[in-house]
């Protein structure tokens, strides 16, 4: 519509029965727009919602075993990670290490390993394991497809 003093823009408004709304205040002159604003709002609310049910939420399980972890017991967790991984989320990896077991880490990287072998499938590495006091960690995400 061109430039237009703010009493004219505002009444053109009002004759359409619609709002004036400042779309641009930095420019030189400010750009203003004749909207329905309450539509606008709700349109905006709307997209907004829209976009939050598509939205992938990604929880991260954790799933625990000790260095001596039998192999049933070891298999029965990795059936776990896996349901994990085939739902979309992050498996963190635990193993926790008491006493004498502490002197061993290897034995847990062998663990975590074995962990990783049996998930490469449906899995990736995501960190690498890192050992922090009692507990050694490490991250499986689902594989990108």
């Amino acid at each position: 519509m061109g430039v237009l003093v703010t009493t004219e823009a505002l009444a053109l408004a009002e004759g359409q029965g619609l709002d004036l709304v400042e779309v641009s205040p930095q420019a030189d002159p400010p750009v203003c727009r004749v909207m329905d604003y309450g539509k606008y709002k709700y349109q905006q609310a709307k997209r907004a919602s829209e976009a939050k049910k598509k939205q992938v939420r990604v929880e991260i399980k954790e799933v625990k075993m000790r260095p001596k972890t039998d192999d049933h017991d070891f298999q029965f967790k990795i059936k776990h990670a896996r349901r994990f991984l085939e739902e979309g989320n992050k498996v963190k990896l635990t193993i926790m290490f008491r006493g004498r077991e502490n002197a061993h880490p290897e034995q847990g990287t062998m663990q975590l390993t074995k962990a990783v072998e049996a998930l490469k499938d449906i899995g990736q590495v995501e960190s690498q394991p890192n050992k922090m006091g009692r507990f050694m960690t490490m991250m499986v995400g689902p594989l990108k497809k």
